[in-house]
């Protein structure tokens, strides 16, 4: 009964997945129906409609699901691989470094968008992990999710104030980082998807292979090691899928915070502890969400766009609230 309730959660989620994807494909400032969007991706299809489906919305439907599965996949790892409930790309300096790498890029090297973009982002975001496991480790104390959370809310704080004194000093740096800082999915052009898109996918595929090896080190690293277990490469193997799936998204979209901390939570609600499940379906709700995000920002203001980061962030840190106090935070 377990497993058939846990594959109807998967299909759910994929068809509401699909059912989003369309509605993206629908709405703005001009409606087209259902029939007509999906017509509109055919081999050969004319007219209106195609020319702003192909035109306009695919690239951001595109865009969202891409850097949405990375950043639900990244979460996941996190809160898996430290054990910590609170733990998020957004929350302890990893987007953070992947976002002030890229703004070095383009402030002092002209970088702003494709592979160099792309491997500026990555170096960014090991940079932030590494960093955050440094301060939040150091000294005598034993390494604990808040001290981590702490160092990882310092180095964020750092890093944003180190991007924003560069904005400060350039306006051409300023007017660049002021759209790409916000966390976007508009515009982002499929050049810098497809230069991102081997490493979020090299990130994906190692997040699902580590994912048995996660769930034995949950029961700690001596239990670990006795059912024969290479902790440091269960570790090195998770950060780097972590790097590679935050580096990439961060590269294409910005700095977009808690879709990597609300929702893999929704999925352990759903289909328990088990990593094997709860990461792949981090990845599919968390494509979700992104583009839910993205079509909500085009129709809640009257003429005018909210970027799908900042949707992101409204509807996010009350559903981490919500989930709080509902107690969830007990089965991470």
């Amino acid at each position: 009964m377990k497993v058939t309730r846990q594959v109807a959660v998967f299909g759910l989620a994929i068809a509401a997945l699909g059912c989003v994807v369309v509605l993206s494909l629908m709405v703005g400032r001009q409606a087209i129906a259902p029939v007509n969007a999906v017509r509109a991706l055919l081999p050969g299809a004319t007219g209106e409609a195609a020319d702003i489906v192909r035109g306009l919305r695919l690239e951001r439907t595109v865009v969202g699901v891409v850097v949405g599965l990375a950043l639900g996949g990244a979460g996941a790892l996190m809160q898996a691989l430290t054990r910590n409930p609170l733990a998020d790309p957004g929350l302890l300096g990893v987007n953070a470094g992947a976002a002030a790498a890229v703004v070095t890029g383009f402030t002092f090297f002209g970088v702003t968008s494709g592979y160099p973009q792309v491997w500026l982002a990555l170096a960014g975001a090991a940079f932030g992990s590494v960093a955050v496991y440094v301060l939040g480790g150091g000294g005598r104390a034993a390494t604990t999710p808040a001290r981590l959370a702490l160092a990882g809310a310092a180095l964020t704080a750092v890093l944003f104030a180190y991007m924003n004194g560069l904005a400060m000093r350039d306006q051409n740096t300023f007017d660049e980082m002021r759209f790409w800082v916000v966390g976007s999915v508009v515009n982002r052009g499929y050049d810098g998807l497809l230069a991102a898109l081997p490493f979020i996918a090299i990130g994906a595929l190692a997040a699902l292979l580590v994912t048995p090896a996660l769930n034995a080190l949950a029961l700690g690293e001596d239990s670990s090691r006795a059912l024969g277990l290479g902790v440091g490469r269960t570790r090195a193997l998770t950060g780097l899928a972590i790097t590679f799936l935050c580096g990439g998204a961060t590269a294409v979209a910005g700095p977009i915070v808690f879709v990597g901390l609300t929702v893999p939570h929704v999925a352990r609600w759903l289909v328990g502890p088990d990593q094997r499940k709860a990461v792949p379906l981090s990845m599919v709700l968390a494509a979700l969400f992104l583009v839910l995000c993205d079509t909500l920002g085009r129709i809640v203001s009257n003429g005018a766009e909210i970027e799908a980061g900042l949707v992101a962030s409204i509807l996010g840190a009350p559903l981490f609230i919500a989930l709080v106090r509902r107690r969830m935070l007990a089965a991470a």
